[in-house]
C-alpha cells in the first residue's frame, strides 16, 4: 500500500536528541572530552560574570558552539545561528532544547568577546593537553617548531603611507577607489594597514605575493603529532626562531631534549641559543652559499634523521588549521584576537587528535564533517594514518598539501 505524502507535522516527539544521535558518531568522545575540559573551567569562567543582573549565554555553551565553529569550517557567527536553528546535532553537542530558541547573531559576538578577553580560549588550550598527557600521548623529549603565514583581514589598498592623511575618494569613483602601485616602494617602516594596524606586509620566500598577515608558531611533540604551545606574532624575518625560544622558555626543562625544524632555523646564533637552554638542535642543514651551523656531531646520530622524518608532521598541522580552522585569511583583527582564534583552534586539533589516537571511529569520507577527523587513505594509500580529508575535486588532502591517487574509488 503506498503511503500517503502528508505534510502535517507531529505535535509532540518522544524522541530526545541524546537518542536521535548514533552512539557511534564520532562527535559523542569529542563531547565527551569537551564537558571535562569546561567541568575543570568552570571555576575560571565564573569570574568573568558578575553575581545579579540578566543572565548571559552559558560559557558552556557558547565554547560548543565556537568548537562546532571551527570543526564544521563556517565562516561566521550567522551562519553557525543558522546551522543552529536547524539541525539536530548542533543542538544536541551545544545543549540546547529542541525548543530552545537560538541567540541573536550579536548577543553571541558580544559574549565571545567577553570570553575573549578572559584568555579562556588558553586554559581550554591547557585543559586539552592535560587530558592527552593523563592518556599518556605527549612526548617529554622530541619536539618539532615551526611558523605559518596567517593573512590579515585587511586588504593591500589599507596599506598607505603613515604619514598620509586620509585621501578623499574621487567623485567618480567613491566608496573603493582604484590605486595603482606599480612603480611605488611600501615597507612596514613606512606604511601601516589603516584597517588591521598590526598586520604586516611580508613574503614567505622570494618571488612569492607579498601579503598583510601574522606568523602564527606551534611547538609539536614528535610522538602523536600534537601541539603543546602556540605563539602568534606579527610577521618579521627573524619572528620564526624569536618565537621558537619563547616557546621553548615556556615549558619546563627536566632534561636535554631535541627539537627538529626546517633549514631556516639553521643559523649560528639559533643553534647556540638552544645548546644554551640544554636542547639539542636537530634542524635542517641550510647548505646554498653557505655553511651550516649543524656539523657532523649532530648528523652522524640516528636520533636526527628520525627528528627529520617527524618535523614534516608540523604541516600537518598547519594544513587543518588553514583547511578546517578557519585560519586561512582570518576575520578578526589584531594580535590578540587573531592569537585568540590561533590557540582555540590548535586546540580544537588537539581534541581531534586526541581522539583518533585512542582508536576513535573515523568518519567517512561521506560525513559532513570528514575534514575533521583523521581517517586512512583508500586503497594504494600507502602512508601512516594521519590528519586527511576528501576535497571538493575528489582529492586526499595529507597536511597542506593535495595529490591525487588512482586508487580512489570510482563511487566519489
Amino acid at each position: 500500500m503506498r503511503g500517503h505524502d502528508t505534510q502535517q507535522a507531529g505535535m509532540f516527539s518522544y524522541l530526545s536528541p541524546e537518542e536521535r544521535v548514533p552512539a557511534t558518531h564520532p562527535l559523542r568522545p569529542i563531547r565527551q572530552d569537551v564537558d571535562t575540559a569546561l567541568t575543570a573551567l568552570s571555576p575560571q569562567l565564573a569570574t568573568l560574570y558578575a553575581h545579579t543582573g540578566r543572565p548571559s549565554i552559558a560559557p558552556e555553551k557558547l565554547l560548543r558552539a565556537l568548537l562546532l565553529q571551527v570543526l564544521y569550517s563556517l565562516r561566521s557567527e550567522r551562519l553557525l545561528m543558522e546551522e543552529l536553528q536547524y539541525n539536530l546535532l548542533f543542538r544536541w553537542f551545544v545543549g540546547l532544547d529542541l525548543d530552545a530558541p537560538v541567540w541573536d547573531v550579536t548577543v553571541f559576538t558580544k559574549n565571545r568577546d567577553r570570553l575573549l578577553a578572559g584568555q579562556v580560549a588558553t586554559a581550554f588550550f591547557e585543559q586539552v593537553l592535560a587530558q592527552a598527557k593523563t592518556h599518556r600521548l605527549l612526548s617529554d623529549e622530541h619536539f618539532t617548531v615551526d611558523g605559518t603565514l596567517i593573512e590579515a583581514w585587511a586588504g593591500q589598498k589599507s596599506f598607505k603611507r603613515k604619514t598620509d592623511a586620509t585621501p578623499v575618494p574621487p567623485p567618480e569613483d567613491p566608496g573603493n577607489p582604484s590605486v595603482d602601485f606599480r612603480g611605488e616602494r611600501r615597507t612596514n617602516a613606512t606604511h601601516a594597514s589603516t584597517t588591521d594596524p598590526e598586520a604586516r606586509l611580508y613574503k614567505k620566500a622570494a618571488g612569492q605575493e607579498a601579503k598583510l598577515c601574522f606568523l602564527g608558531h606551534v611547538l609539536m611533540e614528535n610522538r602523536h603529532g600534537l601541539v603543546l604551545h602556540t605563539r602568534l606574532t606579527p610577521a618579521t624575518g627573524t619572528a620564526e626562531r624569536e618565537a621558537a625560544i619563547a616557546l621553548l622558555e615556556a615549558r619546563p626543562t627536566i632534561q636535554r631534549i631535541t627539537l627538529g625544524g626546517d633549514k631556516y632555523y639553521d643559523t649560528h646564533q639559533f643553534v647556540q641559543d638552544l645548546r644554551a637552554l640544554q636542547v639539542t638542535p636537530h634542524v635542517a642543514q641550510h647548505t646554498t652559499h653557505r655553511a651550516s651551523a649543524i656539523d657532523g656531531r649532530t648528523t652522524r646520530h640516528p636520533g636526527y634523521t628520525v627528528s627529520q622524518q617527524q618535523r614534516t608532521r608540523v604541516e600537518e598541522i598547519f594544513g587543518w588549521l588553514k583547511t578546517v580552522g578557519l585560519l586561512r585569511k582570518v576575520t578578526l583583527r589584531g594580535v590578540q584576537r587573531v592569537g585568540w582564534l590561533f590557540i582555540f583552534a590548535a586546540a580544537v586539533y588537539n581534541l581531534v587528535a586526541d581522539v583518533q589516537s585512542r582508536g576513535g571511529r573515523r568518519m567517512s569520507r561521506h560525513d559532513p564533517a570528514a575534514r575533521t577527523v583523521a581517517q586512512s587513505g583508500p586503497p594504494g594509500w600507502e602512508a601512516t594514518p594521519s590528519w586527511v580529508g576528501v576535497d571538493s575535486s575528489c582529492e586526499w588532502v595529507w597536511g597542506a598539501s593535495v595529490s591525487s591517487n588512482p586508487g580512489f574509488p570510482a563511487a566519489c
